[in-house]
């Protein structure tokens, strides 16, 4: 299973908006329910800063690159930071109920 994290900060006055996208990404997930797919998103306590960590077991690309409002969510995300998106490949050591 690859895991993933994406951290990036949005402009104060874009941090609406970017909650609107994530919401409407997790209401497509929850009527298309794709497999293999983890995914949580945070909004950090800076309120501005936001990571999303990801799980895909499918062997595969990510089966949140296919769905719609993620696009939606994808296409302007660079002029609504502060600070980038940096990706990282995260390497578990252990969870605890992380995964269920």
């Amino acid at each position: 299973m690859s895991k993933v994290m994406i951290r990036y900060k949005v402009k104060p006055e874009r941090v609406q908006e970017n909650e609107q996208l994530i919401r409407a990404v997790y209401e497509e997930l929850q009527s298309t329910v794709p497999a293999g797919l983890r995914y949580a998103t945070f909004r950090m306590d800076d309120g501005a800063g936001f990571v999303h960590i990801a799980a895909n077991d499918t062997g595969g690309p990510s089966p949140l690159r296919e769905v719609a409002a993620f696009q939606r969510f994808q296409q302007d995300v660079g002029e609504r930071c502060l600070e980038p998106p940096v990706s990282v490949e995260l390497h578990e050591i252990g969870s605890f109920r992380f995964w269920q």
